[in-house]
């Protein structure tokens, strides 16, 4: 039919998908957040070999090492936003439980004194298997398509 592009099929090696998923690369915008105050926590985040933040589970209160889980982490400024808002690049390692965001946001808090006045917005970019050396995230189904 006109419009409709014609794909290749790649099939499935085996395994499961979910074995793949190993981390995930997340934008969060900081609304109201200078990037210069962004970089200062960014950077006593970055210093710390732990960081602990608490969070409900089902079976309570849990503590959790939120700086173990991230791979990178980096605050740049966002050009098109008519006020301040700091913009964090996080790359994280899939663990059990995982690090969202908002534990991220939490370390921030606690190791490099980010204040937030206005509601962060996160944005998760990829989604795959880790590439510890680069702190990056690949594709997930680029094992099936390389295959013979």
């Amino acid at each position: 039919p006109p419009g409709l592009d014609i794909v290749d099929v790649v099939v499935a090696r085996p395994g499961a998908l979910a074995d793949r998923l190993q981390g995930s690369a997340w934008q969060i915008a900081l609304p109201g957040v200078t990037v210069e105050h962004a970089r200062s926590a960014v950077d006593g985040f970055l210093a710390a070999d732990e960081i602990l933040i608490e969070r409900m589970m089902k079976r309570g209160l849990r503590t959790l090492d939120c700086r173990a889980a991230v791979l990178r982490l980096t605050a740049r400024s966002d050009d098109d936003s008519p006020g301040p808002c700091a913009i964090l690049d996080v790359v994280v390692r899939h663990d059990t439980p995982s690090i969202r965001p908002d534990d991220v946001l939490a370390g921030l808090r606690s190791s490099g004194g980010l204040e937030l006045e206005q509601t962060p917005i996160a944005t998760r970019l990829a989604q795959g298997p880790l590439d510890t050396d680069e702190g990056t995230v690949g594709d997930p189904l680029a094992f099936d398509r390389d295959a013979p």
